[in-house]
């Protein structure tokens, strides 16, 4: 079922049981998608980042669902125009047409994202076992009690196929299989994932064929010439797969062992530690200078042709995009057949290019011009690099870095506590640039303009809010392209949108139930869309949509929220939205927080020690990591799932915190104006920032993840240099 009046049912046949609703409203991206070599299936993307796949007769039914579809393209997130044309574009024309390569020579973005892009455009998706996607193994050392990421030996060639010591066999292989009809140097394309063989009686697969331990797998891909395995995403970002949480029974190995928990390497005691290392190998610097070699193996011009014969990167020849046209098959069991075979081999991605991949540029250092010499005691020059103060002492409560250099008006938003806002604008530019070993060191300048209040552009917001109100940083919202800023805790049971070019009001949206005590967005990823989730003093969560051309919309003309979010007992206090996992985290001023899905279901309670009980201050990310302050100092970590993760006690009233774009490190500001980085998964301290005159009221980081911009309660701005990179190579060398 699809709500939309110019949908055809003669377009879309229905099968029994089989059915669906998905609002055209909530489509953020449609792709084109192959189904057993045949391009006749799209897969639609929603907002909440859920994905459907429908296959359909032909690739005319294709194009005319295309066009039925709203005009959305695959997402502006990928570089590209929201056409029709789009959606319908080949693999390697998205590849071509879009700037990702280029954003991930720049280090914009890491290489989880480009692999998870590369993986989206070839054809690659989670709603098709045959064309899972698919991630290099980079880590060959899986014996070792502590693992050394700064030993090269420790990593894998990955400009190499992962070829079985049998080298001389393999040689002998190739020729023959050079002078043959029929090409296979590997039976199969294939990564690691398990599964319930529908063949068997919908039983599991048998035990020893069982994904079971991580070194075992990895030595079969060295020994075994039909084991071609490559990992999934998942060993990237979600350690609940390495636990068998229900208890099911999966059988017994040959050798006598139960299968359960899958068998971690020795130098991970815990699931998250083998995520958090294997991501933090995946991000190096050895696997950034090389993952172009390996993007050229899987998606480039090595995966097929003289090049892949050269490498012995051959597969059997229904796995190939192009191999076979089922439709030209008039026998019908040779089509089962072959349909057959195709499921049981795989599918090869999509072939992106047929030249080299260009390889990612070395890391760039940032040298900042000398700071201003106000506040600081006992600085160091390195940590400083500027410092802002507004003619009003008013504090700064809140701090909104938009900096992207795409944006219109590129800016860091402050709003201080007697609502007085400046769009402080964002300038990079290039003082030097030298070039050594490949090496470009940039000077980089931040101007910022302090805001007009004058005349009728005065930039304060005058309503009247509630007086039992505490004026937070929870208090108010900027969205992603610094046009608008929301501001909540009126009397009237409203939040209130203003322009921040001029500071009038361009809409009133009312909670309908209670004073608006929160709010919070999720990142935006496409046109400024996102979602807000406004808490309120009866304790309830309601959940909103922005669009970026029409503000706040709801499900009727009168603006009726999205969904509402219940459970808590008491005021809610802070909130978090993440729109990648579609969850809402939110707290009350005593008792757990809860996770709520963006639909307005209850999920699950994260609960923390028994004296952690008042939560203020919430953070997520993408990849699950929840970090929650409590009041009288207590933080916790707990995954999405609710695992306790770790725990720590500092002495600072804490005013601020945020999570490092992976999820690896912890930024913390308070009272005692010093702004501490610690590793979020045991809480260990990485650096310390030399101590303000002032208490630190909000925080946030640039785009680039190199600059962090904190409001002080002087009425200040105060930035810092920060280097993520720097803290874990001197901390860090040794897991």
């Amino acid at each position: 079922e699809v709500t939309s009046p110019i949908w055809s049912g003669n377009v879309l046949a229905y099968t029994e049981g089989l059915h669906g609703k998905w609002m055209f409203s909530e489509i953020r991206a449609v792709f084109s998608r192959r189904y057993l070599l045949q391009n006749t299936a799209l897969e639609v993307f929603m907002a909440n980042r859920t994905s459907v796949m429908f296959n359909f007769p032909d690739q005319a039914t294709v194009k005319k669902v295309v066009y039925c579809l709203p005009r959305v393209g695959v997402g502006t997130s990928y570089g590209l125009p929201q056409a029709r044309r789009i959606s319908l574009a080949t693999s390697r024309q998205l590849f071509k047409s879009s700037n990702m390569t280029q954003r991930w020579q720049r280090r914009e973005i890491s290489n989880f994202e480009y692999l998870m892009f590369l993986n989206t455009i070839s054809g690659r998706t989670y709603n098709d076992l045959n064309q899972y996607p698919v991630f290099p193994w980079v880590i060959t050392n899986y014996d070792s009690e502590e693992l050394d990421l700064t030993l090269p030996g420790n990593f894998r060639d990955l400009s190499k196929v992962r070829r079985p010591l049998a080298t001389q066999c393999d040689v002998e292989k190739r020729e023959w299989w050079t002078n043959s009809h029929f090409k296979c140097e590997w039976c199969s394309f294939s990564n690691l994932t398990y599964f319930l063989s529908l063949a068997n009686n919908n039983k599991f697969d048998h035990p020893d064929r069982t994904f079971s331990s991580i070194a075992r797998s990895w030595r079969n891909c060295q020994r075994d010439t039909s084991d071609v395995k490559e990992l999934i995403p998942e060993f990237y970002y979600l350690p609940e797969m390495f636990v068998n949480s229900n208890g099911y029974h999966l059988g017994l190995r040959e050798d006598g062992n139960m299968i359960c928990d899958v068998d971690l390497p020795a130098w991970a005691k815990k699931p998250e530690d083998l995520v958090r290392i294997n991501r933090m190998a995946l991000e190096s610097e050895f696997v950034s200078c090389q993952l172009h070699q390996w993007i050229d193996l899987i998606f480039g011009y090595k995966q097929r042709g003289p090049e892949a014969v050269r490498t012995l990167n051959v597969f059997h020849h229904l796995t190939y995009e192009g191999s076979v046209s089922l439709d030209s098959i008039t026998d019908l069991l040779l089509r089962e057949a072959t349909e057959a075979q195709i499921q049981s081999f795989g599918q090869t991605p999509s072939q992106l290019l047929i030249e080299p991949h260009p390889p990612r540029s070395s890391a760039m250092h940032l040298c900042f011009l000398p700071q201003s010499p106000l506040m600081f005691k006992d600085q160091m020059q390195q940590d400083v690099i500027m410092v802002l103060k507004f003619p009003s002492n008013s504090p700064v409560t809140h701090v909104a870095a938009n900096t992207l250099p795409h944006l219109t008006v590129p800016a860091v938003v402050t709003v201080t506590c007697n609502r007085l806002f400046a769009v402080n604008r964002w300038h990079n530019t290039v003082a030097a640039e030298a070039a050594m070993n490949n090496l470009k060191i940039l000077c980089t300048k931040l101007l910022f303009l302090s805001a007009n209040n004058t005349g009728s552009n005065k930039r304060q917001i005058t309503d009247l809010v509630d007086q039992s109100i505490q004026i937070t940083t929870h208090c108010f919202v900027v969205t992603a392209d610094n046009r608008y800023i929301l501001v909540c805790g009126f009397w009237d049971k409203s939040f209130r949108v203003y322009s921040s070019e001029t500071g009038k009001l361009t809409q009133i949206v009312f909670g309908h139930w209670d004073v608006v005590t929160c709010l919070a967005r999720s990142e935006s990823y496409i046109g400024g869309d996102c979602y807000i989730v406004s808490g309120s003093r009866d304790a309830t969560l309601l959940l909103w949509y922005w669009s970026g051309r029409h503000h706040i919309i709801g499900d009727n003309p009168n603006t009726a929220p999205r969904a509402v979010l219940t459970g808590h007992d008491q005021e809610v206090v802070c909130v978090s939205v993440c729109a990648e996992l579609g969850l809402v985290i939110s707290g009350a001023k005593e008792g757990p927080c809860l996770v709520h899905t963006i639909t307005g279901d209850l999920l699950r309670a994260l609960e923390g020690p028994e004296n952690y009980q008042c939560p203020r201050l919430i953070t997520v990310t993408s990849e699950g990591h929840c970090i929650i302050y409590y009041e009288r100092g207590g933080f916790c970590n707990f995954s999405i799932n609710g695992k306790p993760l770790a725990q720590m006690d500092v002495n600072d009233s804490t005013r601020a915190i945020l999570l490092s774009s992976d999820g690896h490190n912890l930024v913390t500001g308070g009272d005692n104006g010093i702004v501490e980085v610690w590793q979020a998964c045991d809480f260990r301290k990485l650096y310390m920032y030399p101590g303000c005159d002032a208490g630190i009221r909000a925080m946030d980081l640039s785009h680039d993840q190199r600059t962090l911009i904190t409001g002080m309660a002087s009425g200040s701005i105060v930035a810092f240099n920060i280097d993520f990179n720097r803290w874990h190579y001197e901390h860090h060398n040794r897991y």
